[in-house]
């Protein structure tokens, strides 16, 4: 019988315009212990470098801290870039982390070399680096079939993929799970041909959920999210959240470009956003068109107040959809 989806929160320890990186990463752990007490699933953190909005820089650091704060959660990474780090010290500090915390981890890996040239020459990475010799090197060494004895040793943690449609069929022929967000969620046709591939597969869909008193309100907590990655990806300056007065003012004057405007309205159009009610409808159609089995949702309202009660909302409404069912299939 259906069951309803796994409910993890993606926390990339945002930056608000009023608080320092500090705070942030404080925040993240805050956040972890909130929704570990709500009943939800999992907890995973990011990888971003140099970036004044994003400060989850050290990810299985991070992940160490969150783990010490919680005991239930499953906590996990999304993700660690894989081309940017040798493999075989990414399986020595997820093993570190398995053998402190057993049951409870997961890492997540991206293929792409991602971040920006200056900042992958700090991270030492080779200047062409092969990302799927690199995943089959990180699953040797953490299901000991590596020249060196890979310790901690303790039994293999989950693997996660970070995938779009090319993704999708290296994660099916190594028999991974995937994450998947993005255009993957309209079109449905990777993840079926995932399903034929590695059937019994596991999908999580990474996702921007904000549950509300209205559709309004929902909107309003959205727009700092909007604006920011708006502004990122045309003027390359990913800062601190703006607070929702200074996102609206910035959309309804001459704050934002056209171009940065429509980003704006196509990230609120992805996102799943509207009273208890209007959530639980969009979040069942999402699931009964993909068949997924996890839901990994990446808000981060401005107000930590509001995220809370965002964070509650969700982990209450989320028993009530029906997921896995398999329907991309």
């Amino acid at each position: 019988m259906p069951t309803a989806p796994a409910l993890s929160i993606l926390d990339r320890s945002r930056t608000r315009s009023s608080g320092s990186d500090a705070d942030a990463v404080r925040a993240t752990v805050r956040r972890a212990q909130r929704v570990e007490a709500l009943g939800v699933d999992g907890f995973w953190v990011a990888e971003h470098h140099g970036v004044p909005g994003v400060v989850g820089s050290a990810p299985t650091v991070l992940l160490a801290a969150v783990a010490a704060a919680t005991t239930r959660l499953r906590v996990g990474t999304a993700g660690v870039m894989l081309p940017n780090h040798r493999p075989f010290v990414v399986a020595e500090q997820v093993a570190t982390l398995a053998a402190l915390h057993p049951g409870r981890v997961e890492v997540g890996v991206g293929r792409s070399p991602g971040f920006t040239a200056p900042v992958r020459r700090a991270l030492g990475a080779p200047a062409s680096a092969d990302a799927d010799e690199r995943l089959a090197e990180l699953l040797d060494w953490l299901r000991g079939r590596g020249p060196v004895t890979l310790r901690p040793q303790v039994p293999a943690p989950p693997v996660w993929l970070l995938a779009t449609g090319e993704g999708l069929r290296t994660a099916a022929r190594l028999g991974l799970p995937a994450v998947v967000g993005g255009r993957l969620l309209r079109d449905v046709e990777p993840l079926r041909r995932y399903r034929r591939e590695h059937p019994g597969g596991r999908v999580g869909l990474l996702i921007d959920v904000v549950v509300a008193d209205d559709a309004e309100a929902a909107r309003r907590e959205l727009l700092p999210q909007a604006v920011a990655l708006a502004r990122a990806r045309s003027r390359g300056e990913f800062g601190p959240l703006p607070t929702p007065g200074e996102a609206a003012a910035a959309v309804g004057s001459a704050g934002l470009t056209g171009r940065e405007r429509a980003d704006v309205e196509r990230y609120l159009a992805d996102a799943v956003a509207g009273t208890p009610g209007q959530v639980r409808q969009r979040l069942q159609e999402v699931l009964d068109r993909t068949g997924a089995d996890e839901l990994l949702v990446a808000s981060t309202p401005y107000d930590e107040d509001v995220e809370a009660a965002n964070d509650a909302r969700l982990a209450a409404l989320v028993p009530e959809l029906v997921g896995g069912l398999r329907t991309a299939g």
